[in-house]
């Protein structure tokens, strides 16, 4: 007991670690997911849905951009507190009011506040570890990620079926998450002030050779691939013919694929490099977007939750793990482009979502055009390894 009360602890800071990505991604981002299905029957309609989760990650994308750009860890540790108080109040806002102004305001504050808690938490997390290796270690770190959906989609299918309405949901996540945070903080931060020395470095527009460029805009293609079915999945299932109800079991299937997903994937990329992994990840990921609009069969559509969640963490650790090597000694820009890149697929995917899904009444062309762009994608790395000359 008193090791997990160590704040120095590895053990103490890899748990609040995850804590914190239930928090800031589960509570303030993934839940929404989740609970899509419910709050389309007397309170969303899918417009209003597509433009809530464009918004969501137009804060988390504002966030992200401000937090690379923050050097200094003391005042790291002030955003991610400020970011866990807005993840649960964002989210009790949702459980309080129907508003549509204030939802809009929410999401984008959660969204916000999803950066302050995973990036912000995950520099945390990485400075206070005491390894020589840190690598295992964050990867057990960002399983959390699929710990987040998986645990706030539990929370969320026991409120429903225990005879609660979406607004308990929200209450008893905004609880849960306030609950877990306080552990979170308390682990999360330092007993002193830390002095750090923070070496800067002019901008090099070397590292933007033809092969980094094609390399975000491939990771445009993901932010893409990524947020259609991490926003609509649970509903796309639900909508398919005999297949009603089980929407939110394929995203269980989701969060139980992502947890493992991002350490297996970096395996591979150590073994076989991190471009011939990218390009079968996201060739994975494409079949599983594809899959609801070819069949409705059961089982190949929880296949298709499964290729989701086990491909949409590794690649996020593969693409920032790729820059990290391309960026030499100049990681805050391009980390900052990619970033960037990837930020604007997640606002821009939503959005012709539900323009296609209100025009065509099904979610059949939203996923065939994404499909396409992260197809597209992977043409466009295998075009740009011929400009590579590294092995990476």
């Amino acid at each position: 007991m008193n090791r997990l009360l160590d704040r120095n602890d590895n053990l103490s800071i890899i748990i609040a670690g995850i804590f914190a990505i239930i928090i800031g991604l589960g509570v303030a981002r993934f839940a929404f997911t989740s609970l899509i299905p419910s709050m389309l029957v007397n309170h969303l309609d899918i417009t209003f849905a597509g433009i809530l989760a464009s918004l969501n990650f137009a804060g988390y994308l504002s966030g992200s951009l401000l937090s690379i750009f923050i050097k200094d860890i003391n005042q790291k540790v002030l955003l991610f507190r400020f970011g866990v108080v807005l993840a649960i109040t964002s989210t009790l806002a949702l459980a309080l009011n129907s508003n549509d102004t204030v939802w809009i305001v929410a999401r984008i504050l959660a969204g916000f506040a999803g950066a302050m808690t995973f990036v912000v938490g995950s520099a945390i997390v990485m400075t206070k570890l005491q390894m020589e290796s840190k690598t295992k270690a964050m990867g057990i770190h960002f399983s959390g990620i699929g710990f987040s959906i998986l645990t706030t989609d539990l929370i969320n299918r026991y409120v429903l079926s225990s005879g609660g309405s979406w607004q308990d949901s929200w209450l008893v996540l905004a609880i849960f998450a306030f609950v877990i945070s306080i552990y979170s903080v308390y682990i999360l931060s330092f007993d002193k002030k830390v002095k750090q020395n923070v070496v800067k470095h002019g901008f090099d527009k070397s590292i933007f050779t033809f092969f980094v460029v094609l390399l975000i805009i491939v990771y445009f293609a993901e932010g893409v691939g990524f947020v259609v079915q991490g926003t609509f999945l649970p509903d796309i299932i639900n909508n398919l013919p005999g297949l009603e109800g089980y929407g939110n079991i394929t995203w269980t299937i989701v969060g139980l694929a992502g947890i493992p997903s991002c350490i297996i994937w970096m395996r591979l990329a150590h073994k076989y490099g991190s471009v011939n992994i990218i390009i079968i990840a996201l060739l994975i990921q494409t079949l599983g977007i594809l899959i609801p609009t070819m069949t409705s069969n059961l089982y190949l559509n929880l296949l298709s939750g499964v290729f989701f969640g086990g491909t949409f963490v590794g690649l996020v650790a593969l693409f920032m793990n790729l820059g990290g090597q391309l960026a030499k000694s100049n990681p805050v820009v391009l980390m900052g482009a990619l970033t960037t890149s990837y930020g604007i697929g997640q606002v821009i995917a939503p959005l012709y979502s539900v323009y296609l899904i209100d025009k065509f009444g099904n979610y059949d062309y939203a996923l065939y055009l994404t499909a396409f762009i992260v197809l597209g994608g992977v043409v466009l790395l295998l075009f740009a390894k011929k400009f590579e000359t590294h092995k990476i």
